[in-house]
């Protein structure tokens, strides 16, 4: 008897490899900055589903989705400078969206693998800003809940690393033209 060919992808890929970063800069300068001490990561997407059924699909529902909503949410050990005690400005542009209207409610968030796998996205998202709390021997943990508005787009890993071919002109790793 034959025994099959055990798959390549025999290694568990870990929760910690998403890397989560706010832009702090304007919308003709982006500035990405790392949001430190995640240390929980959750990313959703929920479809929409309306029942699209017909008398053709004979008694059985069909569905359609009509809208996607995303949001992430993560837990962060709130950071703070061990001299001065501010606390880290990625953090804190989060915490004061979460407390504004309007325009100045809104971040745009990138989140990525940070070993350079094809998953990587962009999108504007408002903030929830959650203190955990805790007794004397806790340490300062935030859940912050980023809840998409508009479209979560598919970006280049910011991550995935850059071969120089012979032409001097970028090529990804794992593009047919690296010839890896």
């Amino acid at each position: 008897m034959h025994n099959p060919t055990p798959p390549a992808e025999t290694v568990t890929a870990l929760a910690r490899r998403y890397r989560l970063e706010i832009d702090m800069g304007t919308d003709y300068a982006p500035c990405w900055t790392l949001v430190p001490g995640i240390t929980e990561f959750t990313t959703k997407i929920e479809p929409t589903q309306q029942d699209v059924s017909t008398y053709d699909t004979e008694g059985w529902v069909e569905q359609a989705v009509t809208m996607l909503a995303w949001s992430i949410e993560v837990t962060i050990a709130h950071r703070a400078h061990p001299t001065t005690g501010e606390f880290n400005a990625a953090q804190e542009a989060l915490r004061r969206a979460s407390m504004r209207f309007g325009s100045e409610s809104y971040v745009r968030v990138r989140y990525y693998d940070r070993n350079g796998a094809d998953d990587a996205y962009e999108g504007t998202a408002l903030v929830t800003w959650e203190p955990d709390g805790g007794g004397p021997d806790e340490v300062d943990t935030i859940k912050v809940t980023l809840t998409g508005s508009g479209r979560l787009a598919a970006i280049c890993n910011p991550a995935r690393p850059v071969i120089l071919h012979t032409s001097d002109e970028p090529v990804f790793a794992g593009d047919d033209e690296a010839g890896i």
